[in-house]
This record gives C-alpha cells, structure tokens and sequence, in this order.
C-alpha cells in the first residue's frame, strides 16, 4: 500500500519526433523548418537531459506521477521512458492519447504501474477550439490500492496573440475544466480525490484560474463552497516571487497544481503534506543567468545541453 504519492507535472518544451517522422503535410506547414537537424543524435540529447530531470526528482526516487505537456506522441514517450529506465530510473507506464493541437503537441502521464493502474474507459480528454484545435485538457481516472484517483493534464491556449486577446481561448478551458470537476463529482462523489495540474499559461491571480476554474486560496470555500472549487497550491510561491518560466526577464508561475474539496479535507483518504514545490531549479539553470535552461527546438536556438523552458511543480499527497 502507497501512504505517500509523489505528483509532479513538467512542460518539457517541444519534445518532437524525429524530423523524418510521419506526419500530416499540414503539420510539416506549420513547423516548418524547426525540425531541420532533429535527427537521432538530437532527440537522443534532449531526451537524456529530460531523464536527468525526472530521475532527480522526489529526493531521486522519480515521480509516482508525472504529467508532462508539448510531446508530440506516443512514440517519443516510450523513447522517454526506456531512457529514463536505461539511466537508472523507474519502469513507467504511460497514459496518452493524441489531439488535434494545431502543433501536434499533446498532455500525457508517466506513471508507476506498481503503484497505479488505469482500467478501460478511465481516460477522458478534450481540446479548445480557436477556429482549429489547440491545446487539451487530459483526464486519467488512475486506480491506487483499488481506490480512485483522478488526475488532470492541462495545456491551456497560449499567450503568443497578447495576453488580453487569446484569454477567451482560456476562460473557455477554465469553463470546461469547471464543468468536468463537477461531472466527476456527481458520478464519482464530492469527496473524489482530484489533483488538476498543467501549464495554464495564466497566473493563479487572473481570471480564466479564478472565476472560470473556480480556483480559489482558501480552504474553507473549498470545503464549504456549493459549486467545486479547487484549493491552488501555488500562492505561497507567487507570494514569495517565485516562478515556474521566465519572459522577458520577468518570472511567471504558469505551472500550478490545484485539489479539490476532498483532498483538503482529508476525506478522500488524501491529504497534502506539505507544500507544492519548483523543482530542479538548481539542475536546470544557467551557468551566468537567470531561469531555466531551455534546450530549444530551431537549429539556431538549440543548446543539447538544455532540458526545457519551464521548471516542473509537485506536490506530495499523504495517506
């Protein structure tokens, strides 16, 4: 029996397969020459620089969950999990199921089949649409000891046309999510142990987080509240400045974990110990400069020795 669950989530930044992969001539269209050089050697790098990361996590256990965003499919998660496996790290499981993301990038987990399992029809997913499809929210109904656990990947719309004009794209995501918890809730209990956690390329302050996830810093509305609130983690780091991504010289926590009601109040068999944690700040930093060490994607942008743009986030749930 697991009393302790280690849960992490990482943008792992533009983990494409090889340039020579098959893929759609629509896909070739919008990625250009980005994958020009992508070849073995490459994707072989990015993905041992990824592994490092994972393996160092949960004081280098690994993860017992992982969720990651922007890998582009099922392919390039099982090349991740034997490199992961061949430096010494844990055998994962993998829960995945391709999108239609305009990029081709999706949100999957890594999960240790000797703690979890997922039985049929537990995987749920959806993508916002802007006119074409882009990013996804990725449900996993994971079993633990028999028990349900409920795990949620966002990769919410970006913010590349301003932040102000793409943020219908995310109040639209937020808006599903909502309803999603309260789904899972109605069929599954309002005491369901739920973890939602993902890039939301928002901040826990703006709106798509606060009024359209019902995500909230305040445990009592969680525990009390009538509609299904989440408790975010995230606060006592952005209230001592501290960010998952930097732009521009300015720090964002765009990686956030949130739980729901049944988490906060212990009743689902869950609690949080502690608080939600960045990590591997240390590993992934510059030798001169601020922020995370991000390995590109472009042949001019390309650092093998990177791992991505963004730190991961965790958090431990305790029996």
């Amino acid at each position: 029996m697991a009393n302790n669950l280690f849960l992490a989530f990482w943008n792992v930044e533009n983990l494409f397969d090889l340039e020579t992969a098959e893929r759609s001539e629509k896909l070739r269209k919008i990625l250009g020459n980005d994958l020009k050089g992508w070849n073995e050697e490459v994707l072989g790098s990015k993905l041992k620089q990824l592994a490092m990361v994972i393996r160092s996590l949960n004081n280098g256990a690994g993860p017992d969950f992982l969720g990651v965003c922007e890998v582009e499919n099922q392919r390039v998660l099982e090349k991740l999990v034997e490199q992961i496996a061949a430096d010494g790290g844990r055998n994962y499981a993998i829960a995945h199921a391709d999108t239609s993301d305009n990029r081709g990038i999706d949100v999957a987990f890594l999960y240790d089949p000797q703690i979890a399992s997922v039985p049929p029809g537990a995987i749920f997913q959806h993508w916002i649409v802007k006119r074409f499809a882009t990013r996804e929210i990725f449900q996993v109904n994971f079993r633990v000891d028999g028990k349900l656990l409920t795990l949620i990947g966002n990769h919410w719309p970006s913010r590349t046309a301003g932040q102000y004009e793409s943020e219908p794209y995310r109040l639209t995501a937020a808006e599903t999510l909502s309803y999603w918890l309260e789904r899972i809730q109605e069929e599954h209990g309002k005491e369901t142990p739920i973890v939602v956690m993902g890039d939301f390329n928002d901040e826990p302050f703006n709106r798509s987080l606060c009024e359209y996830a019902l995500s909230v810093n305040d445990r009592q509305r969680v525990i009390n509240g009538s509609n299904p609130y989440l408790l975010n983690l995230m606060w006592p780091l952005l209230g001592a400045g501290k960010g998952s991504h930097m732009f521009e010289g300015q720090w964002n926590l765009l990686d956030q974990i949130l739980v729901s009601r049944g988490i906060v109040n212990g009743k689902s068999g869950w609690h949080v110990a502690g608080e939600a944690q960045i990590e591997a700040v240390s590993l992934m930093k510059y030798p001169r400069k601020p922020g995370p060490r991000r390995f590109g994607l472009s042949p001019a942008e390309r650092d093998l020795e990177g791992f991505s743009d963004h730190y991961p986030v965790s958090v431990v749930l305790e029996r």
